[in-house]
């Protein structure tokens, strides 16, 4: 992202880092307790909350101070990660009866190839057109999906928390 100067792909590489935390925070839950699998699921909806608003910080600054984009370089990049979060989609829709803590890595994973296929149009646009408003647009589209991402997996949190507190299940 930052050697294609790109809103987009730095807000690709950004998230892609917090899905690895996410995805070992995951991993740990596993085998833990619901509550437990509630906490990772709260940071993990947290991370993508954080994420959006830097997200919108580095388009802002794009916007006002200027940015040239390599459209082929988001092309490449997008592709890749899109063959990556398909692979990560797959593997995660093998698991049977996901609790909440795999919701919310799946829902990472979804966000990623939303965003990956709006990374590829913008750096076909940026490509064409020769400007940075693709990338751009993009960028902050990318801080929808994971702000709505994040808001889905608090509320996918806070419903388990409901349903344990109401079923008088043992945390």
């Amino acid at each position: 992202g930052a050697i294609g100067d790109s809103s987009a792909l730095i807000a690709n590489g950004l998230d892609n880092t917090s899905d690895s935390l996410v995805y070992g925070i995951s991993l740990l839950a596993l085998s833990r307790s619901s509550k437990w699998k509630r906490g990772a699921a709260n940071v993990s909806g947290g991370l993508l909350l954080i994420f959006a608003v830097g997200i919108l910080i580095d388009a802002w600054r794009r916007y006002v101070g200027g940015s040239e984009p390599l459209g082929t370089l988001m092309i490449a990049m997008s592709l890749i990660a899109a063959v990556v979060n398909l692979a990560c989609i797959w593997l995660l829709g093998r698991l049977k009866e996901p609790d909440v803590n795999i919701r919310a890595a799946n829902t990472f994973s979804l966000n990623d190839f939303a965003s990956n296929g709006g990374i590829l149009i913008a750096g076909g646009l940026v490509w064409w057109l020769g400007s940075n408003w693709p990338d751009l647009v993009v960028g902050v589209a990318v801080a929808g999906i994971a702000a709505w991402g994040g808001i889905g997996i608090l509320r996918d949190a806070h419903d388990e928390h409901h349903k344990a507190v109401h079923n008088h299940q043992p945390e």
